[in-house]
Formats: C-alpha cells, sequence, structure tokens
C-alpha cells in the first residue's frame, strides 16, 4: 500500500502540469487566429446549433402540464423576487 501512495504523489504534480501546460497552449494558439478564422468558427458552431434544434420535437402537453406550467410561471423562486421563505439567522 505505501508503494501505491508513492506512486500517486509523484503522478499528481506531473498531471497538474500537463494540464496547466495544455490550457496556456491553447490560450496562445487562440491569441494568434485571425478575426477570419474566428468568424468561420462562430458560423460553423450556429449552423450546429440550427441543425440540433431542428432534431428536437416539441413535446406535446396535456391540459394537466399546461395547468401545472401556469402555476409555476405566476411565481417565482425566491433568488428572483429578493424575499427569502424563512427568517434570517
Amino acid at each position: 500500500m505505501d508503494g501505491e501512495d508513492d506512486r500517486g504523489l509523484g503522478v499528481r504534480p506531473l498531471r497538474l502540469l500537463y494540464l496547466i501546460f495544455c490550457r496556456l497552449l491553447g490560450r496562445l494558439l487562440l491569441l494568434g487566429r485571425s478575426t477570419a478564422a474566428n468568424n468561420a468558427e462562430i458560423l460553423a458552431l450556429r449552423h450546429e446549433v440550427a441543425v440540433l434544434r431542428r432534431q428536437i420535437a416539441r413535446p406535446q402537453l396535456s391540459w394537466a402540464d399546461r395547468t401545472v406550467l401556469s402555476a409555476l410561471a405566476r411565481h417565482p423562486p425566491y433568488a428572483a423576487t429578493g424575499s427569502s421563505p424563512r427568517a434570517p439567522c
């Protein structure tokens, strides 16, 4: 068991350094890209979202579903109204 603990401690710093290196390299590559490359990626992502939206069918709601959703919509969560459901301590 002691051998496993020693090996794990040596791997963790290497993995952390590897992850930091990958993130830094990714940031540097983003800085070197042109505006045209960024625009092309945005267009490709928008097209992908449009395709995915076409594949999702809208759910068929019953009258009971609509009633519950309308009741929930009338009462926003406490975080949105700024009030608290219980008294502060």
